[in-house]
């Protein structure tokens, strides 16, 4: 069989999208010339790989087997070729990662020096709530994501990075017990600590405000609505304007920890590859070079 790497590459897409014409519009191909191709690579096969039925097409059982075989073959020649790279110093790709909103203070410089050595790679960085994280882990969009509590019922591979403390935040030294409490949206790792903690610590409810970011919740804060635990990571140039104040509180900080996660099942890609290794080697140098602050706080 003498099919090319091309032919693997246009059937693969075919598949993906499951009709001709849009493979030819994500490959930048005419539709004739994704047809040859197509045609040219079932010539090495006795059984087909596809069928029309009423105008529309269809991946025989044979075929998705051998797409299986092919995305195998090209994630290994893809592999081949970053190792190369990677061997001459010029590692390219991209690298996936998603992370907790409050996430944003801490994953930047967890990627600058990597991304500063390999100038090749591509980085895409999304930072949204801890739901469309976990949502983007299961669809298997992304490389790694960054997270402060351990999604539930997903086998996961994690690598921890740093403690993330929450305190009892306001914009004054002195407590009002009468100010209502800020809550971020439901769904956010921050809110779930804080509810767990005040289902503890208080018997009965007070007023609530609600707000979905956590700058938002912070400048309520600063305002005067009322008082939140956010974590301490969120607040650092706030409390140094003392803008706002840590208010201590029995069994505060909670403390969870920022990690690196991503699927058991997952074949991490030679990017994602390179940057674990370089987090598991740099991330006490990144810790002492950009949090030295943080270990102040207890």
């Amino acid at each position: 069989m003498n099919y090319t790497i091309q032919q693997l590459r246009i059937f693969l897409k075919v598949v993906q999208v499951n009709s001709i014409t849009k493979a030819s519009e994500e490959l930048f191909m005419t539709q004739p010339a994704v047809s040859i191709q197509l045609k040219k690579f079932q010539e090495h096969f006795d059984i087909p790989l596809t069928e029309v039925i009423g105008r529309r097409l269809y991946i025989t059982e044979f075929g998705y087997e051998v797409a299986e075989m092919a995305e195998r073959a090209m994630n290994e020649l893809n592999a081949l070729q970053f190792k190369t790279r990677e061997y001459q110093g010029k590692l390219t790709g991209r690298l996936r990662l998603s992370s907790a909103s409050t996430g944003k203070y801490v994953i930047p410089y967890f990627l600058a020096d990597f991304v500063e050595k390999y100038p090749g790679i591509d980085l895409r960085l999304d930072v949204t709530n801890k739901n469309m994280v976990v949502e983007s882990i299961l669809q298997n969009e992304v490389d790694f994501a960054l997270v402060s509590v351990m999604p539930e019922n997903i086998e996961l591979e994690e690598e921890k990075l740093i403690d993330n403390k929450l305190y009892l935040i306001g914009n004054t030294p002195n407590y009002q017990k009468e100010k209502p409490l800020i809550y971020r949206e439901p769904g956010s790792a921050t809110r779930i600590q804080m509810e767990k903690y005040y289902n503890v610590h208080e018997k009965k409810s007070r007023k609530k405000l609600e707000l979905t970011s956590n700058e938002a919740v912070k400048e309520a804060i600063i305002a005067g609505l009322g008082y939140s635990i956010l974590p301490l990571i969120g607040v650092k140039n706030e409390l140094i304007n003392h803008q706002l104040f840590i208010l201590p509180s029995k069994d505060l900080p909670v403390h969870t920890f920022w990690r690196l996660v991503w699927l058991k099942s997952k074949k991490l890609s030679p990017v994602a590859q390179a940057y674990l290794e370089f987090i598991k080697a740099s991330k006490e140098e990144i810790i002492r070079k950009h949090f030295s602050w943080y270990s102040n706080y207890r």
